[in-house]
């Protein structure tokens, strides 16, 4: 079959052919529609990812949209080694293979799910989003952080704040569900105040933050002002990612004035996290969430693999 192939970390795969894999107890055959060019596979490819193995050659790819034998139509995950999804075909264990409403199309199914998931977790699971809540979206101008806002309107904030740096992003992002929005560029005083004033009358009760560093720093003074208002209960900051930095200062008083509570990501029970999937279709089945993807030829691995285009998610066609 033709797949994307790598033959060392680090390196892009090539478009070559590779042998047929054989389903065996408790797995299946997937016929690939589409495939995500994620994040996390480049990482996994990189050989900086818990999940990167030496064993090569080896078909990349972690997840996809695809046809069971019977025709069903699934998202898939977890093909087995040496198997991947950028692929004509691959094999998966049988409770990683989820239907695909009717209303989803081939990329889409493919491109939401992974990014996606990635905030709907940490609102639903980590800071257990109530109705009407005021949430704070730290990197919504990159792909996950607009599917957040969409998740967090869909969830049902009361309001939604989105900050970054991409001001043409950041202009949009109200078409998106965006009530309010925050510059990250300037300096760190002017961000301050920048987050005083989008908090209003409101504050943050949940901040999804993807980017840590210098931006969070300058959030975490702006909550921890007199004139800065809390809930009773002190805002939930869940820690997704750290795209502006690895560390921050972080005064032991911030934490007792403003009540704050800093958690991880974490991941919900299996039956939790199927019905989160589910649910996350249907919205898009509904047209109430949404990604914007670019087909991509299997063929041109190489050249995807290398592109810097990160306005819309790049999705792979055998």
């Amino acid at each position: 079959m033709e797949a994307a192939v790598l033959h060392a970390l680090g390196k892009p795969p090539r478009f070559e052919q590779f042998p047929d894999p054989v389903a065996g107890e408790g797995e299946v055959l997937v016929k690939v529609l589409a495939a995500a060019l994620n994040p996390s596979t480049k990482a996994v490819a990189g050989g900086g990812h818990f999940a990167s193995s030496e064993n090569l050659p080896a078909v990349v790819g972690l997840d996809g949209a695809g046809l069971l034998e019977d025709g069903s139509r699934v998202f898939f995950g977890g093909p087995r080694k040496p198997y991947g999804s950028f692929a004509q075909t691959t094999v998966v264990p049988v409770h990683l293979a989820w239907p695909v409403p009717e209303g989803v199309d081939d990329l889409t199914a493919a491109a939401l799910p992974n990014p996606a998931l990635s905030s709907w977790i940490p609102l639903e699971h980590s800071a257990k989003l109530q109705a009407g809540e005021t949430v704070l979206v730290l990197g919504a101008t990159g792909e996950s952080g607009r599917l957040a806002i969409q998740i967090a309107k869909h969830l049902g904030a009361g309001r939604v704040v989105a900050a970054g740096r991409n001001q043409a992003v950041l202009d949009t992002l109200g078409e998106l569900g965006a009530d309010a929005t925050v510059s990250l560029n300037g300096t760190q005083e002017e961000i301050t105040e920048a987050f005083v004033a989008a908090g209003g009358d409101t504050g943050y009760d949940v901040i999804l933050d993807y980017v840590w560093g210098k931006p969070t720093e300058a959030l975490l003074a702006a909550i921890s002002r007199k004139d800065f208002h809390l809930q009773s209960s002190g805002p939930r900051l869940v820690q997704i990612g750290e795209s502006a930095g690895a560390t921050i200062e972080l005064a032991a008083g911030t934490v007792r004035s403003a009540g704050l509570t800093i958690v991880g990501g974490g991941f919900p029970p299996p039956k939790v996290f199927l019905d989160m999937f589910n649910r996350l279709l249907a919205g898009a089945a509904a047209g109430e969430i949404r990604i914007d993807t670019q087909a991509v030829p299997l063929a041109d691995i190489e050249e995807a693999w290398q592109s810097e285009d990160k306005s819309r998610r790049l999705v792979i066609v055998p």
